[in-house]
């Protein structure tokens, strides 16, 4: 498998200690979005990259270097998945929508996107991140729903780890 790094943007710690769970078991490193840059997009293969949500479906504050960052990068030949944490019953109407931030930048770089996940197991009213009825990557609400964290990242990383170079 080709080299993988897990980002995260975090302001009350939960997005970092869900990327801290799938960097432990996918046996790669975890780095807060504020210390990426060109170089560790170019050295790495596979990017799995988080974001709260915020405001009105925000990405988390780090995240906005970030974006431009990844929008700026030639993606090309990079596997993306995304990731993101919200709270479904406060902000059900913009819930874990800061992932498609991260999903259209990643995209517009030309990086190979992986890791949509069905709307079926989740109870919200909106999202953004909800494109073609399914999430544009992993949501999760570890406010509401902490009990369903840990097997919803195996499923997911079970679902993606077969993309990653």
């Amino acid at each position: 498998m080709g080299k993988t790094i897990v980002v995260y943007g975090s302001s009350t710690g939960t997005c970092e200690s869900i990327a801290e769970k799938i960097a432990e078991k996918v046996g790669a490193k975890a780095i807060n979005v504020a210390d990426l840059n060109a170089a560790v997009l170019s050295e790495n293969d596979n990017l799995l990259i988080g974001t709260s949500t915020w405001g009105a479906g925000e990405v988390q504050d780090d995240w906005y270097d970030g974006v431009e960052l990844l929008r700026g990068t030639d993606l090309a030949g990079k596997v993306v998945a995304v990731y993101g944490c919200g709270d479904s019953a406060g902000y059900g109407d913009t819930f874990c929508a800061g992932m498609k931030a991260l999903y259209d930048a990643a995209k517009a770089a030309g990086a190979t996107l992986v890791g949509e996940v069905g709307v079926e197991e989740y109870s919200f009213d909106d999202s953004d991140a909800v494109v073609d009825g399914k999430f544009v990557g992993l949501a999760l609400d570890d406010v509401n729903e902490d009990d369903l964290t840990e097997s919803r990242i195996d499923a997911w990383l079970e679902q993606i780890k077969g993309s990653f170079k």
